[in-house]
């Protein structure tokens, strides 16, 4: 493909997940401010619990497989072989179905000791129930997206991202008004409820979406067993080491979790006011923070197939100045976002959220935009390189940093240790990346 169509179609892709990324972050901005005031902080805190093992499920059998569905897809795409491209998507999508529904069974079983052993919270448990229905529809939409992204048509996710969290929002906010006018209480289980709502609303989406694409424009022959076979192999090749690490990655984000909580009372909180203060920190705070990765967002989905699909085409000039554009466009809009939320951390914590505690964490988090938004960017091109075992090791090493600081700082210094840890896994992420990326590129 030509240079000026590449850039083209990059930017447009990278525009238009901008777009409905921003849309959807302000609408989620203000449905935290509404869950905060609804909810409160220690039913956010207990709603984030469960979070992990929803990380967990959706690693299992979703984000491995979208991430080499749009890997292949792009590549052979690339090579003018679309009957694989199809063929993979439908393969994909059938193995991460299966999976997703072992998972949901799974969680229904095993509700009750999740809670109590592991998040060390029983009122989980009807939260992790409901939580597994959204699997199967989670995983339709991810793979969908994948196939989309490796043929660069953003319209799909983009969109379907709108349709879900339109779907979650109004869904809560009805199912709100509704228990409030039927019981005059409401618990956070119906914010679990939304999230279904929202993924189911984007897999019937995706699901329409894609038919067209998939029949309307379709003029391949009927493709034999051995076809799909052979697609299989190619997924599960790829797949299984990206499974692996993200597992492996979301294993450690639990023990970070449910360590929280647990290291802010040997600090001297009560389990109450420790799940308050978790639900400021990853209720308010970071989703504030991380509102403008709407943008870096959009360019890392953009990169994996872009890079993959250069790299096939051995256009490694064209590589390198890619990397360096993107890099100092994400390090521009961190250090623009780190003096905002300086300036502007009070207003947001005391005025928008009404907690004081929230502005003097997006106070400290400022100073990790930089890192952050260029991260996920450059752990996308180093699995569109095919790296994916680097791209674990150092979210590995990271996620060993902020752990550290969740078991030996907080119960000496409180949150702030735990801040102090993030900030630390944020450099050394970006340090590593940047080392892998100049001896490869």
């Amino acid at each position: 493909m030509h240079l000026s169509s590449r850039k083209k179609i990059f930017l447009k892709g990278a525009f238009v997940l901008t777009l409905v990324g921003l849309i959807s972050r302000v609408i989620g901005f203000f449905f935290r401010i509404f869950l905060s005031r609804s909810f409160g902080t220690e039913g956010i805190g207990i709603y984030h619990l469960i979070f992990p093992a929803y990380a967990l499920c959706i690693s299992l059998s979703a984000a491995g497989i979208e991430t080499a569905l749009s890997r292949l897809t792009a590549r052979y795409a690339s090579l003018g072989r679309l009957d694989l491209s199809r063929a993979s998507f439908q393969a994909a999508l059938f193995l991460s179905t299966v999976l997703s529904l072992l998972c949901m069974v799974c969680i229904q079983i095993f509700a009750q000791d999740i809670a109590v052993f592991l998040l060390n919270d029983s009122r989980c448990e009807p939260l992790l129930k409901v939580m597994s229905y959204a699997l199967p529809f989670a995983s339709v939409h991810s793979c969908i997206c994948g196939y989309s992204l490796g043929l660069k048509q953003t319209k799909i996710p983009g969109i379907s991202q709108l349709v879900e969290q339109c779907a979650r929002v109004l869904g809560v906010y009805l199912l709100y008004t509704a228990a409030m006018k039927e019981t005059g209480s409401a618990g956070i289980i119906l914010a679990v409820c939304g999230l279904v709502l929202g993924e189911i609303a984007g897999a019937f989406y995706s699901i329409f979406a894609v038919r067209r694409i998939l029949y309307t424009k379709s003029t391949l022959s009927r493709r034999t067993i051995s076809l799909y076979l052979e697609c299989l192999r190619d997924i599960l090749k790829h797949a299984v080491p990206v499974t692996a690490n993200r597992i492996s990655l979301n294993l450690l984000q639990s023990v970070e979790v449910v360590s929280i909580p647990r290291s802010l009372m040997l600090y001297g909180f009560t389990r109450s006011s420790a799940l308050s203060h978790y639900g400021i920190l990853n209720g308010i705070a970071m989703p504030c923070i991380l509102f403008p990765s709407a943008i870096t967002n959009s360019i890392s989905m953009m990169m994996l197939p872009t890079v993959a699909e250069i790299q096939a085409a051995s256009q490694n000039r064209t590589l390198r100045q890619l990397i360096r554009k993107v890099s100092g466009s994400c390090l521009v809009l961190g250090f623009l976002c780190t003096l905002g939320f300086l300036v502007f951390a009070d207003f947001l914590g005391a005025a928008v959220f009404h907690s004081p505690e929230a502005a003097s964490y997006i106070r400290v988090l400022a100073f990790i935009c930089p890192f952050l938004y260029t991260n996920s960017t450059y752990i996308s091109i180093l699995n569109g390189l095919g790296h994916t075992n680097m791209a674990f090791l150092i979210n590995f090493t990271g996620l060993c940093i902020r752990i550290a600081g969740v078991f030996l700082l907080i119960p000496q210094t409180g949150m702030s240790g735990y801040l102090t840890g993030l900030l630390a896994s944020q450099i050394f992420v970006f340090a590593a990346a940047v080392r892998v990326l100049v001896r490869t590129v």
